[in-house]
């Protein structure tokens, strides 16, 4: 994630830190990694329909009965702001157009990006494999839904104002900035 670019502003919108108020294809490819970030950090933890089943584990060793495994390395929950941008900025995805599926999913695909690691999950080899392409076409075709989101998103911007679009592509007006 490029960031020393772009940083929240007190109401925790994303702005850029230049004053410059264009949409462009880095802020896009920024706001949809953090966005895929937040996902990732969110507790996988919670109400569950599942049967839930009080039974003692069994250890094979004895070394692990007193804690001598390594600990699990967990993200910190991501704050009430980060979850709004992340609503906004994943919203943002279904303006590209429903016949442009593959694209849609190469970009979905590429946003998630490790809290820990701060790594894509999916590499462009293996998006490439996993769609029977060139990982350079799955660049390219990255970089045209890019494009759509930033001249869609920019048009919103200077049509509305500053534009909320919620999953689903439900749209709403906000009075802060992105």
């Amino acid at each position: 994630m490029n960031k020393n670019r772009y940083e929240p502003n007190v109401n925790g919108n994303c702005a850029l830190r230049n004053g410059d108020q264009g949409i462009d294809s880095a802020f896009i490819v920024y706001r949809l990694e953090e966005a895929g970030a937040t996902l990732l950090a969110l507790p996988s933890t919670g109400y569950s329909t599942r049967m839930r089943v009080s039974q003692l584990d069994v250890l094979p060793e004895a070394q692990l009965a007193y804690g001598w495994e390594a600990g699990k390395v967990r993200p910190p929950v991501p704050s009430a702001s980060r979850i709004t941008r992340m609503d906004e900025a994943l919203g943002w995805i279904a303006l590209i157009p429903k016949e442009r599926y593959v694209i849609r999913r190469i970009v979905g695909a590429r946003s998630l990006v490790s809290p820990v690691t701060e790594r894509h999950l999916f590499s462009w080899r293996r998006l490439g494999t996993v769609l029977g392409a060139d990982h350079k076409a799955v660049q390219r075709w990255h970089a045209q839904g890019i494009g759509m989101l930033a001249a869609a998103v920019g048009a919103l911007q200077r049509v509305n104002g500053a534009l909320s679009v919620r999953p689903g592509g439900q749209r709403s007006l906000r009075s802060e900035t992105f």
